[in-house]
């Protein structure tokens, strides 16, 4: 026979247990769902980097630098 205070103690650490795989859960749902929509919005990753971004002191009306090869490349795709 378990006493009261070993049952008690099994129960906590189930309770334990259940706590932290409802947070590693809610962790990954939340990296899944982040990740998802990040996908979707069209903002690549490193763009808020970029000094183009704003906010770090470069005009919003600053054209990024980019090759005239790249640039060609760019105005094809819209053909």
């Amino acid at each position: 026979m378990t006493s009261q205070a070993e049952a008690q103690a099994q129960v906590d650490t189930a309770r334990s247990g259940l706590w932290a795989a409802i947070a590693l859960s809610a962790a990954l749902l939340g990296f899944i769902v982040g990740y998802a929509v990040s996908a979707r919005t069209g903002i690549e990753p490193g763009y808020f980097e970029a000094a183009e971004a704003g906010g770090y002191g470069v005009p919003a009306s600053a054209k990024p630098k980019a090759s005239e090869d790249l640039q060609k490349y760019y105005e094809n795709l819209l053909k």
